[in-house]
């Protein structure tokens, strides 16, 4: 790939060129000038959808994208739980954007590196509900719920983690993140709603987002 490009005679005045993958539903990484990564960010994917800069037709592309994809990860033994990674496919020591340091603190599957990152998921499951996909968000959400139990430093009876581990499903980072319950109480709102209070009236200002 040696650059991205939004295609057709009519462009989303919100979408920002350079960012659409061609024949992909999802928004890339990155591009600056001649550098870019066609790598998928769940968090900026998934507030693309809330904001409406993804039209209602991409939203449910992109959604039903995500999980055909976690679920070959799945099936590859490169995810271990219902809920998507933060960043994937995973930076790997032989990709051109792999660093020393994350040898010791940024593998596949941890950390910024694919790890799964419930304040992320939490605007997932959000976004899932802005594309109409109800049943999908509410098993999310109960999955989310599995998620933020555990804990890696404290014992507690809600651990709200700060990562998990892709591949095994275990807490890795720092426990009582206030982000991660505070996204855990956002996405339980929209499925008990089914709306996303602030995003929803975003998209109802975006001509756009209703077509």
């Amino acid at each position: 790939m040696n650059r991205l490009e939004v295609r057709g005679e009519e462009k989303n005045p919100h979408e920002h060129e350079g960012l659409v993958v061609p024949s992909k539903p999802y928004y890339a990484l990155y591009s600056y000038k001649v550098l870019n990564s066609d790598r998928f960010d769940l968090l900026g994917n998934s507030l693309a959808i809330l904001t409406g800069i993804a039209s209602p037709h991409r939203a449910r592309d992109l959604v039903a994208w995500i999980e055909a994809e976690c679920e070959a990860m799945r099936d590859r033994g490169e995810l271990a739980v219902d809920l998507p990674p933060c960043l994937f496919p995973y930076i790997l020591p032989h990709h051109a954007d792999w660093r020393p340091r994350y040898e010791r603190f940024n593998r596949p599957g941890e950390y910024h590196n694919g790890g799964v990152w419930p304040f992320v998921c939490g605007f997932y499951v959000a976004a899932c509900v802005a594309a109409g996909r109800m049943g999908l968000a509410r098993r999310k959400l109960l999955a989310l719920t599995e998620l933020v139990k555990p804990w890696h430093e404290n014992e507690a009876e809600w651990g709200f983690n700060e990562w998990i581990h892709a591949q095994t499903g275990q807490p890795s980072g720092r426990d009582w993140q206030t982000w991660s319950a505070a996204m855990y109480l956002y996405a339980a709102e929209c499925v008990q709603q089914q709306d996303t209070p602030f995003f929803g009236e975003m998209r109802a200002g975006n001509p756009t987002a209703a077509g």
